[in-house]
C-alpha cells in the first residue's frame, strides 16, 4: 500500500509539473499584442545574452586591432597558438552562460531570454562546406541551445532565438555579425542566402513542439544599402526588396515544419527602417525595433506605433540598453505602458552598465594594452595564463553584481521610492561609503546634472552620465582610486540621499570626509530635514581627505534620512562617519 501511494504521488507530481511547464503554452500574435494560449496578454521582459556565442570587441575592451570576433581570435592565435586559442573559446562558451545565470535572471524578474546566435556554431561557412551547395550541421550550437532551453523551461522563461551573425554577415556594421569584408556578404552570395534559410528550417524543425521557445527573431539588425552603396547602413533605403524577400523565404521555410511559433522581423538600418518591408506576409508575426541613445518620450517610438496601428501587428523592443539607469527606467516605463515587451542588452560584459560586470584579469589587461599600443607583447605563457583567468572570470559567481541596474529595470519602473543600497545598522560607530547612497530614481534617491546619453536625439557628442564608469550606473560620477570608490565631480545642485538605520535613539556626531585642492566649496547636510551648511576646506589634492563635522545631532531609532548636497561644487566626497556621543 505504501509503495502504491508513493507511485500515485509521483504520478500526480509529474502531471502537475507537466501542466505547470505547459500552462501558458505557445506565444502568438493577437492583433496588436502578444498572448499565450489562454489568451492572456504577455509582456516579455527579457535579456539578450550578448557576448556568449558572438563576441563584439567593445564587450572585451579591445582597441587597436579591429572589433570582429574572427579578428580577435586570429590575434589570440598569434599570441598563444591555435590549440590554446581553441581551448580559450571552449572555456568561454562553457562559462559565459550557465544554469546559474538563467536562475538568477528569473529571480531578478526576467521572463524571457534572447539568444544571439552565431551561425558558425550550427553550420560551417559556405567556403568550408565539404560539398558546395550542401549544408553540414554542427552539433555544438544545437547542443548549447538545447541546454539553454532546458534552463529556461525549468524557470518558465521564454527563449527567443536570434540570428545575430548570418552567413556572410548582414550589414556594414561588421562587428555585430562578425563579418569579414574580404568575403561575399549575405547579400552578395546566393549560397549564403540559402544557408541562412536552411539554418532556420533546421532550427524550426528541431523546436517546432517546444512551447518555451517564444519566437524566432530571424535576422538581427540588417544594415545595408541595397540601392546605393553610399547609404552604407540602409537608413535611406526606400524599397528593401532583398531584405523582404529573404525574410519571406525564411518564414516559408519555417512554416514548412513549424506552424506555431511567432516569427519576428527586423527592418533595415539596425532594425528600424521598415520602408518596403511591409505589409506582413504571415498571420503570426511581430515587428521588432531597436532603441539606443535617444529620447525616452512617446514621440521617440511614435513611428513604430504608427506601423503597429497600420498593420495590426504587435511590437517588441528586441534590443536596447547601453545607457544609464535613468534611461533604463524611463524606457521600460515608456514601452510597457504602450503594451510593448523588451529585451535588454547585454546580461554581462566588461563594463558597469549591465547586471553582471566581468572582471578584467591582470594578464588579460596586458594583452589589451599590447593590442592598443600601450604595452609590450606578453610572452605566450603569460598571455595564456591571463586568458585562462579571464575565462574563469566569466562565471556569474566571479562577476560583479550591479543591484542598482536590476533595481532600475524592475522596482524603479513601478515605485517612486528609495531603498538603502545596503542596510547597515548603526550602533555606536559606523562608516558609510559616499557611493552607497540609496537605490531609487533620479530626483528621489539622488540628483545629478547629467542623466544619460541622448546623442542620437541631440546630435551632439556622447554624454557620460557616470564619468568614472565604475561601481554604479546611476547619473552620479564615481571614481576609482586604487580600489577605493569616491563621489567625484560633485557639482552645484547635485545631492545624494542616505537612509541611516540607527539602533538606539541618542546624540551622535556625523562627519563627512571631503577633499578639494582649493577652498571655496560648500556642502549642505540635511538630517531629518534639519539643514547644516558646511565649508569644504582645502586639502591639497583630490585624494587627501579632511573632515567636516556636524556635532550633537539627535538621531531616532530606526530610519533616519540624510541628504548631502553640493551648494558650491568642485570637491570629492569619500564617506560618512557616525559615532555616538556629542
Amino acid at each position: 500500500m505504501k509503495n502504491s501511494r508513493s507511485i500515485i504521488l509521483s504520478v500526480v507530481m509529474l502531471l502537475c509539473a507537466v501542466y505547470t511547464a505547459q500552462g501558458q503554452g505557445f506565444l502568438k500574435a493577437n492583433g496588436k499584442i502578444i498572448v499565450n494560449e489562454k489568451g492572456e496578454k504577455v509582456i516579455l521582459r527579457g535579456m539578450g545574452l550578448g557576448g556568449w556565442m558572438l563576441q563584439e570587441g567593445y564587450m572585451l575592451r579591445v582597441h587597436g586591432i579591429g572589433q570582429q570576433q574572427h579578428v580577435i581570435r586570429g590575434k589570440l592565435e598569434e599570441l598563444v597558438g591555435k590549440e590554446k586559442t581553441d581551448a580559450f573559446y571552449s572555456a568561454w562558451l562553457a562559462n559565459h552562460c550557465r544554469k546559474i545565470d538563467i536562475d538568477s535572471m528569473k529571480a531578478w524578474g526576467f521572463n524571457s531570454v534572447r539568444l544571439p546566435m552565431h551561425f558558425n556554431l550550427y553550420t560551417p561557412p559556405v567556403d568550408q562546406e565539404p560539398v558546395p551547395g550542401q549544408q553540414t550541421w554542427l552539433e555544438k550550437g544545437f547542443a548549447m541551445t538545447d541546454s539553454l532551453l532546458a534552463w529556461c523551461k525549468a524557470n518558465q522563461m521564454y527563449l527567443i532565438l536570434d540570428l545575430h551573425a548570418a552567413p556572410g554577415g548582414q550589414g556594414n556594421d561588421v562587428n555585430i555579425s562578425d563579418r569579414d569584408p574580404s568575403k561575399p556578404s549575405l547579400w552578395d552570395s546566393e549560397a549564403n542566402l540559402q544557408k541562412t534559410i536552411a539554418l532556420w528550417r533546421k532550427l524550426a524543425e528541431r523546436y517546432a513542439n517546444e512551447p518555451w521557445i517564444g519566437a524566432y527573431d530571424i535576422i538581427n539588425e540588417p544594415n545595408w544599402g541595397f540601392v546605393s552603396l553610399d547609404d552604407k547602413n540602409g537608413c535611406a533605403e526606400d524599397k528593401n526588396e532583398p531584405l523582404r524577400k529573404l525574410m519571406m523565404d525564411i518564414t516559408a521555410a519555417i512554416r514548412e515544419v513549424d506552424k506555431k511559433h511567432i516569427v519576428i522581423i527586423e527592418g533595415n538600418c539596425w532594425g528600424n527602417n521598415y520602408r518596403g518591408v511591409l505589409p506582413p506576409w504571415d498571420n503570426n508575426m511581430v515587428l521588432s525595433f531597436h532603441k539606443y541613445w535617444n529620447y525616452t518620450d512617446q514621440q521617440s517610438i511614435q513611428g513604430m506605433l504608427d506601423l503597429r496601428n497600420q498593420h495590426n501587428l504587435p511590437l517588441w523592443l528586441g534590443e536596447t540598453g547601453e545607457n544609464s539607469n535613468v534611461w533604463f527606467t524611463s524606457t521600460i516605463r515608456l514601452v510597457e505602458r504602450n503594451d510593448i515587451g523588451w529585451a535588454w542588452w547585454p546580461l554581462k560584459k566588461m563594463g558597469f552598465n549591465n547586471p553582471m560586470e566581468i572582471k578584467v584579469a591582470a594578464g588579460y589587461q596586458k594583452i589589451l594594452d599590447y593590442w592598443a599600443g600601450r604595452g609590450e607583447k606578453p610572452a605566450a605563457e603569460e598571455a595564456w595564463a591571463g586568458l585562462k583567468e579571464q575565462a574563469e572570470n566569466l562565471k556569474l559567481e566571479n562577476c560583479i553584481y550591479h543591484s542598482d541596474v536590476v533595481d532600475a529595470m524592475f522596482r524603479q519602473t513601478r515605485e517612486n521610492t528609495s531603498l538603502p543600497f545596503t542596510k547597515q545598522i548603526v550602533t555606536s560607530k559606523a562608516t558609510i561609503p559616499a557611493v552607497n547612497y540609496d537605490l531609487g530614481r533620479i530626483g528621489v534617491a539622488y540628483h545629478d546634472l547629467d542623466s544619460g546619453n541622448y546623442y542620437i536625439s541631440t546630435g551632439k557628442e556622447r554624454t557620460p552620465w557616470n564619468k568614472g564608469h565604475v561601481y554604479r550606473n546611476d547619473a552620479v560620477d564615481i571614481t576609482n582610486k586604487n580600489g577605493n570608490f569616491f563621489i567625484d565631480n560633485f557639482e552645484k545642485g547635485e545631492w545624494l540621499k542616505y537612509t541611516l538605520h540607527i539602533a538606539k535613539k541618542g546624540k551622535y556626531t556625523v562627519k563627512l570626509l571631503v577633499a578639494s585642492e582649493e577652498a571655496g566649496g560648500k556642502i549642505s547636510a540635511a538630517l531629518n530635514a534639519a539643514k547644516t551648511t558646511l565649508d569644504v576646506p582645502a586639502s591639497g589634492s583630490a585624494e587627501s581627505f579632511k573632515e567636516v563635522v556636524i556635532p550633537n545631532v539627535t538621531l531616532n531609532k530606526g530610519a533616519n534620512i540624510l541628504i548631502v548636497e553640493a551648494l558650491v561644487g568642485g570637491f570629492t566626497f569619500k564617506e560618512i562617519q557616525i559615532s555616538s556621543g556629542k
